[in-house]
């Protein structure tokens, strides 16, 4: 983990290295809850038997599944002392490369990118690439917003 001072610290951060996050299983249980959350119940998601006989030889994890876990690796991998409250802002890029098969294990890694200071505190932008284990291509990458309002 890297933790700065205040909101502040983080405008010297530009292409500051985050590290990695931790793995996380994507076992079937989380995919059919995802599933449920969203209402998207496609097949290649829910359904182990016919997704064996699919494309991908096992049930895939939502594209949305493994973005939404952005959050909790951005949190594991960046503290910010002195901030209030922070918000999701939104994302400028993202692109699914790989599929998340079920069993399978992802992690994040993460850059500062950018920061700029705005009216409510400070706009953070981390490029975040999400590893799957075993594999070479990632699972996504993704270019994050997050602000950081002091307190």
């Amino acid at each position: 983990m890297t933790r700065f001072a205040s909101p502040e610290a983080l405008l010297d951060a530009v292409g500051t290295d985050l590290g990695t996050s931790a793995w996380v299983e994507i076992d079937q249980r989380r995919i059919d809850l995802f599933a449920d959350a969203t209402d998207d119940h496609q097949w290649i998601h829910i359904d182990p038997e016919r997704a064996a006989a699919g494309p991908f030889g096992a049930p895939i994890a939502h594209g949305y599944l493994s973005l939404s876990l952005l959050a909790p690796f951005l949190f594991e991998l960046l503290q910010v002392d002195g901030t209030g409250l922070v918000i999701n802002a939104g994302s400028d890029r993202v692109r699914f490369l790989s599929p998340v098969r079920v069993g399978s294990r992802i992690r994040a890694a993460a850059t500062i990118s950018g920061a700029e200071r705005i009216p409510s505190g400070v706009r953070v932008r981390t490029a975040v690439t999400v590893e799957i284990e075993g594999t070479e291509r990632p699972a996504l990458v993704a270019e994050t917003l997050m602000v950081f309002a002091p307190a």
